[in-house]
C-alpha cells in the first residue's frame, strides 16, 4: 500500500539524488553477511573457473559466471548496508544480480543433466538432451526477464510511495512460472534416475556425483520457492522484512549447492563432453 516502508531511525536519510523516503528492503542489510556472501563467492568463483579449464567443461561455465553475478550483487548490498540502504540504485543492483546468479546455475545444472542422460542412457529419458537444455534454459531467460521487470518497478514505485502492486504482480508471475519449469525438470530428472536405478549409477562410478547433484539441485529450487512465497507475502510481509529468511532461505541454499558442485565437479566427475558420441563422452572416464 502506498507509505509503507522501513525507516532506520538509527540512520537519517540522507536525502541525496538517487535516494527513496524508505528502505526498500524492509530493513537494514547485515554488513557481515553481504561481506561474508561477497568472500565466499570470489574463492568459489576463482575454484570454479580453474576446475572449468583444468577439466576443459565448457558446458559447466555459466557456473563461475553465475557466481560473478553473485558477488557484484552483494558488493552492491554490501554498499547499501554500509553506505546508504535508501539508495535506489543499491537495491536494483544487488536484486538484479543475486536473483540471475542461480539461473546460470540451473543452466549449468540442465547441461549436467544432460551428460547424465548421455552417460546412463537415453532409452530411460523422457526427453532428449538438446530437448530438455533448449525448453528449460528458454524458460529461464522469460522467468529472469519478467522478475527483473517486476523488481524494477517496485524499485521506483515503492521509492516514490506509489502503490507497488502492479510490479509485484509482474514479479509473482515470473517467480511463479520458474518455479513451475524448474519443479518440471525436478520431476524429469527424479523420473530418469529412477528408471535409470540405483545399481546402474552405482555400476557407472557416478553415485556420490548424482547425489551431490540432486541435492544442488533441490537447493537451487528450495531458493527459488522462498523467493516466490516472498513475494506473494508482499513488501510488508514477514518473509521480506526480516533478513534472517534472506539468510537461511536465499545465501545458504546456493552456497550449499555451490559447494556440492565444487567438491563433486561434473567436469571431473562426468567428463569434459556432453555431447557426441558414448565413447567421446567417457573419454575423461568417471571420478569421485
Amino acid at each position: 500500500m502506498p507509505g509503507h516502508g522501513y525507516v532506520d531511525p538509527n540512520w537519517p536519510n540522507p536525502g541525496g539524488p538517487n535516494d527513496v523516503p524508505v528502505i526498500i528492503y524492509g530493513y537494514t542489510p547485515s554488513f557481515a553477511l553481504a561481506v561474508l556472501a561477497d568472500v565466499i563467492f570470489f574463492i568459489f568463483f576463482i575454484i570454479h573457473l580453474w576446475q572449468v579449464a583444468r577439466y576443459r567443461s565448457w558446458y559447466f561455465v555459466t557456473f563461475p559466471i553465475g557466481l560473478v553475478l553473485e558477488v557484484v550483487g552483494y558488493v552492491a548490498r554490501t554498499l547499501s548496508a554500509r553506505a546508504d540502504p535508501y539508495h535506489l540504485i543499491f537495491f536494483v543492483l544487488q536484486y538484479f544480480f543475486i536473483v540471475t546468479a542461480p539461473v546460470l546455475f540451473s543452466a549449468a545444472l540442465y547441461a549436467v543433466l544432460s551428460g547424465l542422460i548421455r552417460r546412463l542412457g537415453r532409452a530411460h529419458a523422457v526427453l532428449p538432451p538438446r530437448a530438455i537444455l533448449r525448453i528449460f534454459i528458454a524458460s529461464d531467460v522469460v522467468a529472469t526477464a519478467t522478475q527483473i521487470t517486476g523488481a524494477a518497478l517496485i524499485g521506483v514505485r515503492q521509492g516514490n510511495r506509489e502503490d507497488p502492486t502492479i510490479g509485484s504482480d509482474i514479479l509473482l508471475a515470473g517467480l511463479a512460472f520458474q518455479v513451475f519449469a524448474m519443479g518440471i525438470f525436478v520431476i524429469l530428472t527424479t523420473a530418469f534416475l529412477a528408471r535409470a536405478g540405483p545399481a546402474a549409477i552405482k555400476k557407472s562410478g557416478l553415485a556420490a556425483f548424482v547425489a551431490a547433484f540432486s541435492a544442488a539441485t533441490l537447493l537451487v529450487y528450495l531458493r527459488t520457492c522462498f523467493r516466490l512465497a516472498e513475494t506473494v507475502e508482499g513488501l510488508d510481509g514477514n518473509l521480506s522484512s526480516h533478513e534472517l529468511y534472506f539468510g537461511v532461505l536465499e545465501f545458504a541454499p546456493v552456497v550449499v549447492a555451490v559447494t556440492l558442485m565444487t567438491v563433486w565437479h561434473p567436469g571431473r566427475c562426468v567428463g569434459n563432453r556432453i555431447s557426441g558420441t558414448k565413447s567421446e563422452e567417457t573419454e575423461r572416464g568417471p571420478s569421485e
